[in-house]
């Protein structure tokens, strides 16, 4: 395990709030389908333990059914409020964003959130919907419910949408985001809109190549660099996303685990092995989630 007093790297976003670059998630691994069930104490804990090691952006959602405990574990850990970035996402009461907004701070135990998402824009059956949901989050943050306002799991349709009416742009675009998954790369239609608009890109799934798209064309050149920069592979993955100032959101119960990836802030890749990892990477495609919503090859 290493034992590291390292810092994690900040990316200001547009509206001139800083994001640091790794987030800890209490999603998937931590989902829970009851919202009126038991509190998950491992779950508290272990966001205790993300918090004593120095991963102070911590990543939530309502539907994760988690934000009690995400609560209790900033309550007890006792770290200052003005060090944290905590984000949530909106979508169970998409229909309601005002209530949604209160109901999940009242659960974090938080005047405000840093970041508040809409979690997917699949609930839209028309423009409008998107636009209406878009106008009631800048009203969120003109309240000053939470500093920062984005979206997750948006497509190019979605997010010219969007903008199409918006007073504020989106500061940020969570998609699921990795080697086997790039989105056409940095020229393609949504990443290049996403620049243009200097709205920012956070990862999640990002150690994918390492994990359940395994084996895969990377397997050599991760392992290749790992052992060049004395890391695991799954640190590797997380800092081709970090060097491209992409926001990465993993998670573990695992001090070790968790320990160690913070040792992806002791390296850089050179562009070089970053255009590699790349290169290698599209030539496969995976995509973990929302798999129903695509067809089998779409890599948008």
């Amino acid at each position: 395990m290493a034992n590291l007093n390292v810092q994690v790297p900040s990316l200001k976003l547009n509206d001139g709030t800083s994001i640091p670059l790794v987030g800890y998630g209490t999603g998937t691994a931590w989902y829970k389908s009851d919202s009126g069930g038991a509190l998950d104490r491992n779950l508290i804990d272990a966001t205790k333990l993300a918090l004593k090691l120095g991963y102070y952006h911590l990543d939530g959602a309502e539907v994760y059914n988690t934000e009690a405990e995400v609560g209790i574990a900033i309550k007890e850990s006792k770290v200052p409020r003005e060090k944290l970035f905590v984000t949530t996402k909106v979508i169970t009461n998409i229909k309601d964003i005002p209530n949604a907004i209160d109901t999940s701070l009242k659960k974090l135990q938080l005047d405000y959130v840093d970041l508040y998402l809409i979690h997917t824009p699949f609930f839209a059956r028309s423009d409008s919907d998107l636009q209406s949901a878009w106008a009631a989050m800048e009203k969120v943050q003109a309240d000053g419910k939470a500093k920062s306002i984005g979206v997750s799991n948006y497509l190019l349709p979605h997010l010219s949408t969007t903008m199409k009416t918006a007073k504020v742009t989106p500061s940020i675009n969570q998609i699921e985001f990795h080697p086997y998954l790039q989105h056409g790369g940095p020229n393609g239609p949504l990443l290049s809109y996403m620049k243009e608009h200097n709205i920012a890109n956070s990862a999640y799934a990002p150690l994918t190549a390492v994990t359940k798209a395994k084996p895969g064309p990377l397997d050599d050149i991760y392992a290749e660099l790992a052992k060049k920069y004395y890391v695991s592979e799954g640190e590797i993955a997380l800092r081709w996303c970090i060097d491209q100032d992409v926001v990465a959101i993993t998670t573990s119960g695992k001090e070790e685990r968790l320990s160690d990836y913070l040792r992806a802030m002791t390296f850089t890749l050179t562009p070089k092995e970053i255009n590699e990892v790349s290169r290698i990477g599209d030539k496969k495609h995976f995509r973990g989630f929302w798999q129903a919503k695509f067809d089998e090859n779409d890599r948008s």
